[in-house]
């Protein structure tokens, strides 16, 4: 039988109308696809009827399926000589491990290809009205994972990035917020420095609070995952350039793509 291909793509971060072209051509022709939480359901609505649809959302300490039974999953369908799409929130390779899928998928001799999304660390501070480099404010931005902060031996040199980066924007950071904003003030940050927390960033439920360090973390108590974090001074402009405040788009707004153009896809 012949072997299958498998798309890691993205999804963006929220808003179903950032889903890239690419992204939305091999939706259509998908015959398995195994979906993230942070996924919006409407995307999944462009996928044939008959499409087999798994769900393998991950919550903080809760994950549907452990990320080896994803791997398995997608060598199994596509041995089948299956279309199979891994649909992920965002960018496949920013903090979204399609790396060690595609790892995987090589060891197992599947055929694959990568279609980049949106991610959320830029996208959303954009929807915020937050550019993440601005003349006179920012020339550099870093991206980092919340997760790090409170370990022992953390992967993120917070010492390197409290003073040597402009902006920084951190993902899944919430639930260790008061400990990376420590990690920063103790490594030089001033804590006059402005912060912004955006829940749901480019949908119809984005929330905004803003702050310096000096209270982010006590303003972060009500808020709930998923949030990304914005700090620098660029935050400063969210009041100024603030632009996104309807509903997202809907799908029936995505472009639609010819049957016979979707068969010349490889």
């Amino acid at each position: 039988m012949q072997v299958g291909k498998v798309y890691l793509v993205g999804a963006g971060p929220g808003d179903p109308g950032l889903l890239t072209v690419r992204g939305l051509e091999v939706l259509r022709i998908a015959e398995v696809v195994i979906y993230d939480r942070l996924v919006n359901p409407v995307l999944l609505e462009e996928t044939p009827p008959e499409a087999e649809r798994i769900f393998a959302g991950k919550f903080a300490g809760n994950h549907s399926l452990p990320q080896e039974e994803i791997h398995q999953l997608l060598i199994t369908h596509a041995k089948r000589g299956l279309v199979v799409v891994r649909l992920k929130g965002g960018d496949p390779f920013v903090f979204g491990r399609g790396g060690e899928e595609a790892e995987a998928l090589v060891s197992a001799g599947i055929p694959f290809e990568i279609v980049p999304g949106i991610s959320s660390a830029l996208a959303v501070p954009a929807y915020a009205g937050i550019p993440l480099t601005h003349r006179g404010m920012s020339s550099s931005f870093a991206v980092i994972t919340g997760h790090e902060a409170c370990k022992a031996s953390p992967a993120v040199d917070w010492k390197g990035l409290a003073t040597a980066v402009d902006t920084l924007v951190i993902l899944m950071g919430l639930k260790n917020l008061p400990g990376i904003v420590a990690q920063l003030l103790v490594n030089g940050r001033s804590p006059e420095t402005p912060a912004a927390l955006i829940r749901w960033g480019t949908t119809g439920k984005q929330e905004i609070v803003t702050g310096t360090l000096a209270d982010i973390a006590g303003k972060a108590a009500t808020l709930r995952p998923p949030v990304v974090v914005v700090i620098g001074e660029v935050v400063s402009l969210s009041e100024k350039l603030r632009w996104f405040e309807a509903p997202c788009l809907t799908v029936e707004m995505l472009p639609r793509i010819r049957a016979d153009e979707l068969a010349s896809q490889p």
